[in-house]
């Protein structure tokens, strides 16, 4: 994975659940990562419900912008019906995918190869073309369904990387603690922060 010559092309989706002060910690990461060159973005309708209750976002017009809380220099508004996407081809070199947060629905869509929109496509190719694909599933408790789905996804390839915060660091924050967690997500797909904490005990 290229990072020194500002050419890695990253997919970022959210969808509908809750979780999103993380999609905003995590785009505003890569936003500022110079290693970064384009990130394509894609929001399901449930994840503008979650953005709107949680945030105070309205609608889908500029949401990044809305989410950075300044205009982007690369981020790429894709359309989750838009299954004609560049990201829906193999033939797209995209480096790596994150989900954030991941639905159990969006999971379970994934783990079955359904593809029925463009963020499920997208990850279908990344297990396909043996790409990195992070899902950071959200939900409590777990039913033998959502575990065999987990467990499914892995097989395919997929990494499930659960939306657990850390607490050794002292986050003085929620904003503090999505920064940390979306750090450790980027640092896992070969993006260390310069400021993420590191345990040192």
């Amino acid at each position: 994975m290229p990072h020194a010559d500002n050419s890695l092309i990253l997919t970022i989706a959210a969808t509908g659940a809750s979780g999103g002060l993380f999609t905003r910690a995590l785009l505003r990461a890569v936003e500022r990562d110079q290693r970064v060159q384009c990130v394509n973005f894609i929001a399901s309708d449930n994840a503008l419900r979650v953005f709107a209750e949680e945030l105070d976002i309205k609608g889908r017009t500029n949401l990044a912008e809305q989410l950075l809380g300044a205009k982007s220099t690369k981020i790429q508004q894709q359309n989750n019906d838009d299954i004609g996407a560049s990201i829906a081809s193999g033939s797209y070199a995209t480096h790596a995918m994150i989900v954030m947060p991941c639905s159990m629905g969006t999971l379970a869509g994934i783990a079955h190869g359904m593809a029925q929109n463009l963020i499920q496509r997208a990850a279908d190719v990344c297990m396909k073309e043996k790409r990195p694909l992070v899902l950071c599933v959200r939900e409590t408790p777990l039913n033998r369904v959502h575990i065999r789905n987990m467990d499914l996804a892995a097989e395919a390839g997929a990494t499930i990387y659960p939306l657990i915060p850390t607490f050794y660091n002292h986050p003085a924050d929620f904003a503090a603690m999505a920064h940390q967690f979306a750090c450790r997500v980027l640092a896992f797909i070969g993006l260390p922060q310069p400021d993420a904490y590191q345990w040192k005990g």
